[in-house]
């Protein structure tokens, strides 16, 4: 997945096809909230900013207003000082990413809410390669349940994941056709871990990182 470094011209969203999803690093600090989220969507949309509307839906997931709903779906999440967005057109994207860091309840937390069978993999595996692979699973699992719409309320127990050669799987989750799903991780830097997932068809995702802060 090639990185592209980006200027916000005010077009962006001719050039988001039905067919891809966009995912943007962007730099982010927490005085910050939701403007370097709100600068990204208006200029797909190509209005001002002060103009956007973003409101939280039944389950705290924002979306757009109702004058641009039809536009895009979007998801967005945030770690230390970094924060990725995605967007595609006729999908609801879930994006999460993580600081790459020791997680040393990785397993006690694992057994409490994840399923059994990623439990037990983690159990498996050597104890210095456990935070790594708990942070796949916790990012994947997030962005699965972020695109379902549900988030962490749904539970994390309810949906399995696994990883194969080929990378990143979901291989259950509850009254739902994994089939259907596309999941992906996400290569950023060393210091994150992030996942990306839709359900619909595969989609050409293109990355793109902000040279300026927004």
């Amino acid at each position: 997945m090639p990185v592209t470094h980006a200027s916000l011209p005010a077009n962006l969203a001719e050039h988001l096809h039905d067919n891809e999803m966009h995912v943007w690093q962007l730099a982010y600090r927490a005085e910050q909230r939701r403007a370097p989220l709100r600068a990204l969507l208006a200029a797909y949309l190509g209005i001002e900013a002060a103009r956007l509307s973003v409101v939280d839906d039944a389950f705290g997931r924002p979306v757009l207003g109702p004058a641009h709903a039809q536009a895009f779906g979007f998801n967005w999440s945030h770690s230390g000082s970094h924060a990725l967005v995605a967007l595609g057109r006729h999908v609801a994207p879930g994006i999460d990413v993580e600081l790459q860091r020791p997680r040393p309840r990785a397993l006690d937390i694992a057994r409490r809410f994840f399923s059994t069978a990623e439990a037990d993999a983690l159990a498996a595996l050597p104890a210095d390669q456990r935070s790594a692979a708990f942070l796949d699973l916790w990012t994947a699992k997030e962005a699965v349940l972020k695109a379902l719409g549900r988030g962490l309320a749904f539970g994390l127990h309810r949906l399995s994941i696994t990883r194969t050669d080929a990378g990143l799987m979901l291989c259950q989750l509850e009254q739902d056709d994994v089939d259907a799903w596309q999941l992906r991780s996400l290569s950023l830097d060393t210091s994150l871990v992030a996942a990306l997932a839709w359900r619909g068809a595969p989609r050409l995702v293109r990355h793109f990182r902000l040279t300026d802060t927004l």
